[in-house]
């Protein structure tokens, strides 16, 4: 091989090493806010909005939360709860068994941040119930434990514990975060994970999820 293609690939090898380094620093770095995967833009949400099925939402008949298998082994000895809890925090320090022991956690909903980790629910973006009312009735065990466990979507998210329990299992009709520069997030995501999971709105949640993404 010529030496200038030699050099030319170890330039180039040099500069994937570079990024790479980089990019692992980025990732290990702590997070200053809660660090849910960046939902799709409110122009994406928008179009996946209007590609839903729109219909009354159905009856929680024979709904259970343990027919959603949660807070699964993610890594290790790290469950779906702890793992979020990781990710989200600022200076988190867990235990063998994966517990946090210490750090910092900002709650998106409302703004407050807290040290204890037991002040902490991991919400479900779209609640279990709601999903179960906008389809995941039909689904099997396997389908429901990956929503309920979804790393990947914008779907879990640590929040102060009353503030989630507020929430309960109500859609964007009748439930947004009081604080209100994070609900264009909020809705945001709730659209990307309906549109995902293929679930259905009813009319008032398409209507609040319009109202607040023509704000975006």
């Amino acid at each position: 091989m010529p030496s200038g293609m030699i050099y030319a690939r170890r330039l180039a090898v040099l500069a994937t090493s570079a990024a790479l380094t980089v990019t692992g620093l980025l990732a290990t770095a702590p997070a200053a806010q809660a660090a849910m995967p960046t939902p799709v833009s409110a122009a994406t949400a928008r179009t996946y909005l209007a590609a839903l099925t729109v219909k009354a939402a159905g009856s929680t008949t024979g709904y259970s939360r343990d027919l959603f298998p949660h807070w699964i082994t993610q890594s290790g000895t790290c469950n779906t709860r702890e793992t979020v809890l990781k990710r989200d925090g600022v200076n988190v320090v867990t235990d063998s068994n994966c517990a946090a022991t210490s750090g910092s956690w900002y709650s998106e909903y409302d703004g407050a941040t807290w040290t204890l980790a037991s002040d902490l629910d991991i919400d479900h973006m779209v609640p279990l119930a709601e999903a179960w009312r906008s389809g995941a009735n039909s689904w099997t065990t396997a389908q429901r434990q990956a929503f309920a466990n979804d790393l990947t979507r914008p779907q879990l998210i640590a929040v102060t514990d009353n503030v989630n329990q507020a929430k309960g299992d109500k859609d964007p009709a009748t439930w947004l975060p009081s604080r209100t520069a994070y609900r264009c997030t909020y809705v945001r995501a709730w659209v990307q994970v309906k549109y995902y999971y293929d679930l259905s709105i009813d009319s008032a949640e398409k209507s609040a999820l319009e109202s607040v993404l023509n704000g975006c």
